[in-house]
């Protein structure tokens, strides 16, 4: 039997789900890929690579260096330079490449989103007037905020901040979802939070303050989606086993 061996791009509930489909398969052998930014990262099913490749040159050359078969890029939605290097990476190497794409949620009657490209616009966007804001983003946006001391802020993040904000009126919260709706709505009721910040992720794992925010009326101030490469890609786990079912089927299986 032949064995495909296949590098996931992972750091996302997706990624992780995907690898623990694929780990008792013969015909595949699974390595995941994390960036290491996360301090704690969750047990993973398969073996797990941490650290960088070196730009698309670089893992190019790890791709070629492995004898790797398929690429699959399951990084969080807006990780757009690290699915940048890895549809330059494929293309260099000739590995072919996969991507699996969470679609980005959508508004619905009752919400209140305001759209920004990044953390300086969402800061400009909270406007000057005191508000108490709910931060629902990582350490490298949150330093942004510090420009806008006139805000209580309520930031929720899977690691510590570091260093604190240099604001007066801030409440740290280590938390890795998934989130419920109810348990949303508590914590923005118990903080009495105006207006929440976070990014377009999608999925149902961090929804739920999306849900609350509209039934209290709150308003949302989102991240747009970064563009992404156009690369042959699937919206969930289950579609995405099923390209790489297709991928590793015998040629004749496959009607080629």
């Amino acid at each position: 039997m032949m064995t495909h061996r296949i590098l996931i791009l992972g750091g996302t509930t997706e990624a992780r789900q995907l690898a623990a489909r694929l780990a008792p398969r013969d015909d595949l052998d699974i390595l995941l890929s994390l960036a290491g930014r996360t301090e704690n990262p969750v047990e993973q099913p398969v073996p797990v690579r941490t650290g960088g490749f070196g730009g698309a040159q670089g893992l190019a050359d790890w791709l070629a260096g492995h004898k790797t078969d398929l690429l699959i890029d399951a990084t969080h939605p807006y990780a757009a330079r690290i699915s940048a290097n890895a549809a330059e990476a494929a293309r260099i190497s000739g590995v072919p490449i996969f991507a699996l794409r969470r679609p980005g949620w959508e508004p619905v009657e009752g919400d209140s989103w305001t759209l920004v490209e990044d953390a300086e616009q969402a800061v400009a966007a909270l406007g000057q007037s005191s508000r108490r804001v709910f931060l629902a983003l990582g350490r490298q946006e949150v330093a942004a905020f510090e420009t806008a001391p006139q805000h209580g802020y309520v930031i929720r993040s899977v690691d510590p901040i570091e260093p604190p904000l240099g604001v007066a009126d801030a409440t740290y919260i280590l938390a890795r979802g998934p989130f419920r709706e109810a348990n949303e709505r508590a914590l923005l009721e118990a903080h009495r939070i105006d207006v929440i910040v976070a990014k377009n992720s999608g999925g149902q794992a961090t929804y739920g303050k999306i849900a609350a925010a509209r039934q209290l009326g709150i308003e949302v101030i989102l991240f747009r989606r970064p563009q992404l490469p156009e690369v042959p890609s699937a919206p969930d786990v289950a579609a995405m086993a099923d390209l790489v079912d297709h991928f590793a089927a015998p040629a004749e299986k496959r009607g080629v």
